[in-house]
């Protein structure tokens, strides 16, 4: 198992700091911002040219398709939008995680409109990205009560959504790479 898998079966603090610092060594010294606010092009142009079918076949059994990632990255920026406004907003609310493959399965990922999905991550990104241009470095500093993670500040949630969106520009990279092949 990976240490980029977030199942429920398990959420001990020792996975959660793997996953943690894996995250961030995708981003390492990069600029996050740079990095927020150019993946909801970089992910429209991985997707670019492909059929339906493409887009729907997953790069193995049991993983997702680029259809389930982009859908994946949508919703994922609705569970940040949130986050952030309730850290900016509270003192020290409590942070939730979420099963991701519960939500692709549940949520039916696979038959989102690719299109749509593109289109709410964009949106949804350039509202937090206003929210975080507007941000004082004390409201950065403020910080949420992850339930897996602990204490997380405004600015390390910015770094980790930058190492998550890296991560999945990859897996979208990856899965289209396999997915051409198979053509």
């Amino acid at each position: 198992m990976s240490v980029f898998t977030n199942s429920s079966a398990s959420h001990s603090a020792d996975q959660a700091r793997e996953y943690t610092a894996a995250v961030l060594a995708l981003l390492g010294d990069r600029d996050p911002l740079d990095v927020l606010r150019s993946t909801p092009d970089a992910a429209r142009h991985i997707v670019a040219g492909l059929s339906e079918s493409e887009l729907s076949r997953p790069e193995a059994e049991r993983k997702w398709s680029l259809r389930q990632v982009i859908r994946h990255l949508a919703d994922s920026e609705l569970v940040w939008a949130y986050r952030l406004r309730m850290v900016l907003a509270q003192d020290r609310p409590p942070i939730t995680g979420y099963d991701q493959d519960l939500w692709a399965n549940r949520l039916h990922y696979q038959e989102a409109s690719l299109d749509e999905s593109l289109e709410e991550f964009a949106v949804v990104r350039r509202s937090n990205l206003r929210l975080l241009a507007a941000a004082t470095d004390a409201e950065l500093s403020r910080v949420g009560v992850h339930a897996e993670r602990g204490e997380e500040s405004v600015r390390h949630m910015l770094r980790l959504y930058g190492g998550h969106d890296l991560l999945h520009l990859r897996q979208l990279e990856r899965i289209r790479r396999v997915v051409a092949r198979s053509a």
